[in-house]
């Protein structure tokens, strides 16, 4: 061996090792090989993704979304029959059978849930931690945060406005600036948006992180059940192409979603337009109104995800869909998200 494939050989296992360091309290606290999250992705997070993200040693998300309990349930048993590794369920704080769903996590002892969507309605934390799990929320401001961390949450996600989905409107790299200094300390705080590559996992590493949470990445898996078109779109797609959608009526507190852009945003417009009409006329209630919504993005969604109308569903992506370039394995992209890494904190103590 030569003295420079030495050098090499060193040099990776020094990355590794930092690498290793880095992501310990995250890997620790998700109970994984790595402290890489999949983001919660309606009709993609299911189980076969799921299940390959935490047999490759990541940790998958089962996204419940609109799911009623018999199909939660179903889900979970079909997620633990393909891998024997931790994963977890991500639910919607404005589910209207959020404690029902959260029995059914109890009933087949997930250790992790994740709340989205907006403040954990009373109780919901207390019913969680009753079952032994740990709660992990999305945290969009410091003092939201903090908020969260008194009433007990164990970890959480500080999410940036290039993620694909539902968004703030905050980037990500500002948010990871603002927030890790003041909570990082105080629980695990696990970084996403727009991650696409292992060297900006490395940065929000040595930020504070304790792991990153990635979505559009692992669309383009060859385990994930997206139709074909869908897959296609994300391969030809670059950064600009994810757009985020907009509020037509300021009385409909819509949050904005980001998505490629195609017809199905029109269809949008003009399903806020709907929905505003029907609060004029006293035919719903604000509650409904945002749930009418909600159901809106999951029926668009899975025309995209499952039907492959990518034209007139809705492609939910982020901004590092220009980095999702092929279609792979997901145990693959998890070796050239670390390796990248790895390199990237040699490079940084050079």
């Amino acid at each position: 061996m030569t003295d420079t494939a030495i050098d090499r050989s060193s040099s990776a296992n020094s990355g590794a090792a930092r690498l290793t360091r880095r992501m310990a309290r995250g890997a620790a606290f998700l109970g994984s090989e790595v402290a890489i999250m999949a983001g919660a992705m309606s009709w993609v997070s299911e189980r076969n993704l799921v299940a390959a993200m935490s047999n490759a040693g990541g940790f998958g998300v089962i996204a419940c979304g609109a799911m009623t309990t018999d199909l939660l349930d179903a889900e979970i048993a079909a997620t633990r029959a393909l891998t024997d590794k931790p994963f977890g369920v991500n639910l919607i704080t404005m589910h209207p059978d959020l404690m029902a769903l959260i029995a059914v996590c109890a009933k087949h002892r997930v250790g992790h849930v994740v709340l989205a969507g907006g403040l954990p309605p009373k109780g919901s934390l207390e019913a969680i931690k009753a079952s032994g799990a740990k709660v992990i929320c999305f945290a969009p401001t410091p003092a939201l945060a903090k908020k969260l961390i008194r009433s007990g949450v164990d970890a959480l996600v500080i999410e940036g406005m290039e993620a694909g989905g539902h968004i703030g409107p905050v980037s990500t790299s500002v948010l990871a600036q603002e927030m890790l200094p003041e909570i990082a300390e105080a629980v695990p705080v696990f970084v996403a948006g727009g991650i696409g590559r292992g060297q900006a996992i490395a940065g929000y590493l040595d930020m504070g992180a304790a792991g990153v949470q990635l979505g559009t990445r692992f669309v383009c898996a060859t385990e994930s059940i997206a139709h074909p078109k869908f897959k296609q779109a994300f391969i030809r797609a670059s950064a600009r192409d994810a757009v985020a959608s907009v509020q037509i009526d300021p009385r409909l507190p819509v949050i904005p979603v980001r998505a490629l852009k195609n017809a199905g945003g029109e269809l949008f417009t003009a399903k806020q337009r709907e929905v505003a009409q029907s609060l004029d006329e006293g035919a719903v209630a604000m509650a409904e109104a945002q749930l009418a919504i909600e159901h809106y993005w999951a029926g668009a969604l899975r025309r995209a995800v499952i039907d492959g109308d990518v034209e007139h569903g809705s492609v939910m992506a982020g901004q590092s869909v220009g980095m999702v370039t092929k279609e792979e394995p997901i145990a693959d992209i998890i070796a050239t998200l670390i390796d990248e890494a790895a390199q990237a904190l040699v490079a940084r103590a050079a």
